[in-house]
């Protein structure tokens, strides 16, 4: 089934209850965003582009963005997004690789693009060639699509080399949705989708079950986080649910608890993406109340792995509520979980290995790249690089990527177990701990710190924490942590900076 129906569908019967704002204003309702959609895949036709073709969003955030996608669904299309923090040589690279002809662009990123990529059709949102686009006749219905074909190709973050396009299909778009709707809360039309992180990740991907229930969805007139306007826009439309970060539940938190603010009108906050620290998270709890919940997924398995509930991370009431919490929930309904030998085989409840997940939300393979598909799908399942644990009750606590883990002496050190820890000291704002190479040990752990704490008060929490040899043999303080346009730290980053230090 084409996604797109979903959309058409809530137009059929609801078209008038509002869909698209910009800030507070009313830009469509349903079935003017239907209408708009429609008239996009009838100009892509019109442009000789046939089902399964690509067709790139290379856009910041505004109400276009999910009036481009729809109109490429409806087409029979694939959207590709593309962050639009990238630099116009890595979005160039995702044009040339995925082989879309077309792109719907922002002003100040189509001129660069148009310029690296000559062979793709570069459309800016907010010139009159699109506009005229809303003059043609509309697409009668969203042209039918089988479930395992492409409907969104999705480059990862590439942090250690180019990034590979993920091939995420209509079922598991279909899939991830509906698992939201029974393992995270149910969408109802009086909810409201806020988005404040890019719409070309995790924020955008949140759009279908939204749709699917005709709720509200408000991009805000900044374009991006703004803890400010999130806030206000909270209050005005109540029932919001929004995706952040960690770096950005942090952010909230701050803000909130030095002017005031109570977080008034945000019913959900999904935090993922990244760590989140034990610390931060008891703190927004503490401060906004049972509004958060977890996700744990891949763009390999978007946002489908596990989930906390809101439940579970608001309890404090449990013998073991500060394992749950560290963990990141259990299995979604659409998959299973195991805990796997670095040859995909499962092991045994309580074994520490490789996180691996299989089911309706996983990907098929990467596009046109057999090689990286043969060593990530195994035996079945998705090999998805992250180490951890699963309990009895089937909370599987996540501990690093596996590249990311640290041998000292012969010993495991998993750096997220020693950011907690440092995380504890009030004068530390953020951690990343790294393997250092050693002539004796292998590795040593180290430490690069964004705070003022000093290093012999950072010692004596860890000796009074963990254990001797898991404790940093140097810090190093920065201003800020080195990250991706994801918003994850750039480790290869840290381990770089550390060489040239010899």
């Amino acid at each position: 089934m084409n996604i797109g129906f979903w959309l058409h569908r809530r137009a059929q019967t609801h078209g008038g209850d509002p869909a698209l704002f910009l800030g507070r204003d009313l830009v469509a309702d349903y079935a003017g965003f239907h209408r708009k959609a429609a008239q996009v895949a009838a100009w892509l036709m019109a442009q000789g582009v046939q089902p399964g073709d690509r067709v790139a969003i290379f856009m910041k955030n505004c109400p276009d963005y999910l009036i481009v996608q729809y109109g490429i669904w409806y087409a029979g299309a694939a959207a590709v997004p593309i962050n639009a923090k990238l630099h116009p040589r890595e979005a160039a690279f995702i044009l040339g690789d995925s082989g879309a002809g077309i792109t719907f662009s922002s002003p100040g990123l189509s001129e660069p693009v148009a310029d690296l990529c000559p062979d793709t059709r570069v459309v800016d949102v907010t010139t009159p060639a699109y506009h005229q686009i809303f003059s043609l006749p509309p697409l009668g219905q969203p042209t039918p699509r089988a479930p395992d074909d492409l409907a969104w190709l999705f480059y990862t973050s590439g942090t250690t080399g180019q990034p590979k396009g993920v091939i995420i299909t209509h079922r598991m778009l279909v899939s991830m949705s509906l698992c939201y709707q029974t393992d995270c809360e149910l969408v109802t039309q009086d909810h409201t989708a806020l988005y404040a992180a890019p719409m070309s990740h995790g924020a955008g991907i949140y759009n279908m079950m939204h749709v699917r229930a005709g709720a509200r969805h408000v991009c805000p007139v900044s374009g991006g986080f703004d803890e400010a306007e999130i806030f206000d826009l909270a209050r005005h439309f109540g029932n919001v649910q929004m995706f952040a970060a960690p770096t950005m539940v942090k952010r909230m938190t701050q803000v909130a608890v030095a002017t005031g603010e109570t977080g008034a009108g945000l019913r959900t906050i999904i935090y993922a993406g990244g760590p989140m620290y034990l610390a931060d998270i008891i703190e927004a709890v503490d401060h906004f109340g049972p509004i958060f919940a977890q996700i744990y997924g891949q763009g390999e398995c978007p946002m489908g792995i596990t989930a906390l509930a809101r439940d579970d991370v608001a309890d404090r009431t449990h013998p073991r509520w500060r394992e749950r919490l560290r963990s990141v929930g259990r299995a979604q309904s659409a998959v299973e979980v195991q805990i796997g030998d670095s040859a995909g085989v499962p092991q045994p409840v309580g074994t520490h290995g490789e996180i691996l997940v299989r089911g309706d939300t996983v990907m098929p393979g990467y596009w046109n790249n057999p090689g990286a598909t043969a060593k990530t799908i195994v035996n079945g399942w998705l090999m998805t690089g992250d180490m951890g644990f699963m309990d009895d009750d089937g909370y599987v606590t996540m501990q690093d990527r596996s590249k990311d883990m640290i041998i000292s002496g012969g010993s495991n050190v998993y750096p997220r177990e020693v950011e907690e820890v440092l995380l504890m000291h009030p004068d530390v704002f953020e951690v990343s701990v790294v393997g250092r190479t050693h002539p004796d040990w292998g590795e040593e752990v180290v430490a690069f710190v964004v705070g003022s704490a000093d290093s012999a008060a950072l010692d004596q929490l860890c000796n009074d924490n963990i254990a001797r040899f898991k404790r940093p043999k140097a810090y190093f303080t920065l201003p800020d942590l080195p990250k991706n346009n994801y918003g994850k730290v750039l480790k290869t980053e840290l381990r770089k900076r550390l060489e040239d230090m010899t």
